[in-house]
């Protein structure tokens, strides 16, 4: 068997479909929906976090209780109601698992057990689940005051109350309260002043601004709302698995999807553990993975959850000779001198100095406590050790390194290490250069100063924390702020993407799709997810610019011109480029986005720009001049004009792309996603914009409608046809497409402008897919490709046009008919057409 499919027993998803929950999207809900995704062709529902969120949870990755079902989703009753009739239906049940970190919730005691480690300090039961750094008498820093503490009791803000905690009876205790906030009193301090006793506890209130300098517990990223969990423990992994554990062994879960594996002090450990205790089920991580970077072959999963796949796709419909005109633009609007590079680094100092200031100084002072305990390394100091530190973190290429403490590091983990050590020397004082080698090692495990001091607990706490902050540096300073800044083509600036990479070809996607299929074949596909950016049909809006850039361009300066008298004289050239381009993304033959979603999107996106305005100290002026031009934008003559000829020269690029990214979503190797709504076309921005309901009731009529012969009208009814033709195949034809013997191979065309491929399972070629790309080019529809012979007896039938033929060279005009793709599926000679199993629509 191979290797990353699941154990003997295990259930391999075919295709999924994600559901975010919430009160919004109750179990309840999805309950009613199974009819509708049954009939797409889906077989596994993929949920959202179904555990115990914080109170108005919005997501459900801010955990607070790991043996409870979601109150508000319908709690356990109702999940194992779900399951039982998704399984009913043959259906399987995939759950989205957050092991990283639990909510700081408000109050606090939403959390029981943050609330006891802040109560009894380390005397608690829970005081060892978090990934603490408290020196002797200091306190666990809770950073959420409004002012300085001093301020704070002066004004008396803070204030010793009683109240009656959920789960510790019902009798009132004494707490401190802060306004909504409320934390425990430490027993024996009731009765100290205030002051006094504020200073007694086994928690440190602050104000908000110290967490960024001095944070003494793992955070998700930069949010302090978000601690990180110590799941590397034994009986914490029990503890926050047990749940979900006898969830899967009772069969009401099938299978999981990991969430920030990164995030964890042994990433590796906690798969393996996780597969030991299922028995080898179907999971996969949200690895993001760089265009040159190979998910480790020793992790105990199915693979990714598609962000890999994704940018390739897109990319594939990205125009590489847009490239230059499209540069000079963002060079015209913005000013852009610095290169993409450049951009990050700088991106990356910001964050290592303001937001993930507190995990450098950590950091530092690992490293410093360890030169300190050795008379050979007393020499390093703590200002040469940070200088090494941030060098090396910012020029970290990927999200991290593994290495696990008293192992040899892996020679991969060391090549990316020491290639980024590389980076580093050339931006260090000569004088620092012993230092980096110092602190290289001891990042690595290596032994360094004195002999026999390589495996004591502060160097091996340091081989797992260096890697945990380079993974939020990489997603703060990267995805969270120089993909905002980079403007030359915002669908390249995508999670997991690799925005240099401006285009790629049909023979990249082979390699990928080969290498996926011969060691990963049961990972996950994505077109998007809930962390994307933007939406997949957004992109591929946004990417048909690439294939008309001087049309694009000329557009853009006739509409700066035209509102130039109301265009506000300080807005930033990045975020006006980015605006452009967001209009070109959501704006569609029914015409343009709302002007609540875009305004809120654009007030996101220029506060994760960190230039002109942030989250911490967002400049209210400029962002209201910026929201009043570019929702005025939406009703302005001329942009309206200039907007509607724009769709229309597009639309046969656009179609063609969102169609085409779609169907080979649905058909390279791997388990299929489809995130909730994506089945039709959508104008979908950054959450919370992607988290929006979605009309699954009103879906299931138009498949309906399609299922009994009404032709599709429109890209969105389109897309919904091709999407259930492919899902249904796949249903039909498992073993083509996830299964041990499932083959890919390319087929041989005469153009560059299409990409073609066959699917087999052990019987033979089963389904073939052809899809165009690009632009429109004279002479496509006469280029050739070359069908495989199907089995004896057997022809190829298009699922799409319902036309029959053999194997050889084919026209693709003739292969293709009015669509911009084609799906064939091998089948009995006579055998016609079955619209219930596979076609949809006329």
């Amino acid at each position: 068997m191979h290797s990353h499919l699941p154990g003997p027993g295990r259930r391999t998803p075919v295709s999924t479909y994600r559901l975010q929950l919430g009160s919004e999207l109750t179990f309840a809900d999805a309950e009613k929906a199974l009819p509708y995704l049954d009939a797409l062709g889906i077989t596994d529902l993929y949920l959202s976090p179904v555990l115990q969120a914080a109170p108005g949870s919005t997501h459900g990755y801010d955990v607070v209780d790991h043996t409870r079902v979601s109150d508000v989703m319908g709690g356990r009753d109702g999940l194992e109601r779900l399951a039982a009739a998704a399984h009913a239906r043959g259906m399987g049940v995939v759950v989205d698992v957050v092991p990283n970190h639990m909510a700081v919730p408000t109050p606090a005691w939403h959390n029981r057990a943050l609330w006891s480690a802040l109560k009894h300090g380390h005397e608690s039961p829970y005081a060892h689940w978090f990934d603490l750094d408290i020196a002797a008498g200091e306190g666990l820093l809770m950073p959420v005051l409004g002012a300085r503490i001093g301020t704070v009791l002066a004004a008396g803000e803070l204030v010793l109350d009683r109240a009656v905690v959920p789960g510790e009876g019902d009798e009132e205790q004494p707490v401190l309260r802060y306004y909504d906030h409320l934390f425990p009193v430490r027993p024996e301090t009731e009765d100290l002043p205030l002051a006094e006793l504020v200073g007694r506890q086994h928690y440190r209130l602050a104000y908000w601004r110290v967490a960024d300098e001095e944070l003494n517990y793992r955070r998700f990223f930069d949010v302090g709302t978000l601690a990180g969990i110590r799941v590397e423990d034994d009986d914490v992994f029990d503890a926050t698995h047990a749940l979900l554990l006898e969830l899967f062994h009772a069969g009401v879960i099938d299978g999981f999807r990991i969430d920030h594996p990164d995030g964890l002090a042994d990433p590796r450990g906690y798969l393996r553990r996780l597969h030991e205790a299922t028995g080898g089920a179907w999971v996969v991580a949200e690895k993001i993975l760089e265009e040159d970077e190979a998910l480790p072959d020793d992790w105990p999963v199915a693979g990714t959850t598609g962000y890999d796949t994704a940018w390739r796709l897109h990319a594939l419909q990205v125009d590489a000779d847009g490239a230059a005109p499209l540069a000079g633009l963002m060079h015209e609007v913005t000013g852009e001198q610095a290169g993409l590079d450049d951009v990050i680094e700088r991106a990356k100092r910001q964050i290592v100095e303001t937001s993930l200031y507190a995990e450098i100084h950590l950091l530092t002072t690992m490293l410093a406590d360890i030169c300190r305990e050795d008379v050979r390394l007393r020499d390093h100091t703590f200002r040469s050790l940070q200088d090494c530190v941030v060098e090396l973190i910012v020029a970290f290429g990927r999200y991290r390194a593994y290495v696990v403490p008293g192992e040899t590091a892996p020679a991969e983990a060391e090549r990316v290490v020491r290639q980024a050590a590389d980076v580093a020397r050339s931006r260090l004082d000569p004088d620092r250069h012993d230092t980096l080698d110092l602190v290289v090692d001891l990042v690595l495990g290596r032994e360094a100063g004195s002999a026999g001091r390589r495996d004591e607990e502060r160097r091996a706490e340091l081989v797992v924390r260096f890697p945990q902050v380079c993974g939020a540096v990489m997603a703060k300073g990267v995805e969270d702020t120089a993909y905002y800044r980079w403007t030359h083509l915002v669908s390249l600036c995508e999670v997991g993407g690799a925005p240099a990479r401006f285009g790629v070809g049909p023979d990249e996607l082979h390699a990928h799709a080969r290498h996926t299929a011969e060691s990963w074949p049961a990972t996950m596909t994505a077109g998007s997810t809930h962390d994307t950016k933007r939406g997949e049909d957004v992109r591929s809006r946004i990417g048909a610019v690439s294939s008309h850039a001087d049309a694009w361009v000329g557009l853009v300066r006739r509409l700066r011109a035209a509102t130039s008298d109301v265009r506000p004289a300080d807005l930033d050239g990045r975020t006006e480029n980015l605006l452009w381009q967001t209009l070109a993304g959501t704006w569609t033959p029914d015409g343009p986005i709302e002007p609540e979603r875009l305004a809120a999107y654009l007030v996101k996106a220029s506060r994760e720009q960190k230039a002109w305005t942030t989250w911490t100290a967002p400049d209210a002026v400029r962002e209201d001049a910026l929201v009043e031009y570019a929702t005025g934008l939406l009703t302005h003559p001329e942009v309206g004009a200039g907007f509607d000829e724009w769709v229309a020269e597009v639309t046969p690029t656009v179609r063609r792309s969102v169609l085409a990214t779609k169907l080979l979503q649905l058909t390279v190797p791997g388990v299929a996603d489809v995130y909730q709504g994506t089945e039709v076309t959508g104008t979908s921005l950054v959450d919370p914009d992607n988290r929006r309901p979605v009309d699954l009731e009103g879906l299931a009529t138009v498949l309906g409608s399609l299922d009994a012969g009404r032709t599709p009208v429109g890209l969105a009814e389109e897309k919904l046809a091709l999407t259930a033709a492919a899902l249904r195949l796949r249903r039909a034809h498992p073993g083509a497409f996830v299964g041990e013997d499932a083959g890919y191979e390319p087929l041989p065309m005469t153009t560059g402008r299409a990409v073609g491929f066959v699917r087999s399972d052990a019987a033979g070629p089963r389904v073939v897919v052809v899809a165009t790309r690009l632009g429109d080019v004279p002479g496509l529809l006469e280029a050739s490709v070359v069908l495989p012979e199907p089995a004896p007896g057997e022809v190829w039938r298009s699922v799409l046009t319902g036309d029959v033929g053999g194997a050889g060279a084919v026209r693709l005009g003739d292969l293709l008919g009015d669509w911009p793709v084609a799906l064939l599926v091998a089948e009995a000679a006579g055998a016609g057409a079955d619209g219930s199993a596979q076609g949809v629509g006329g």
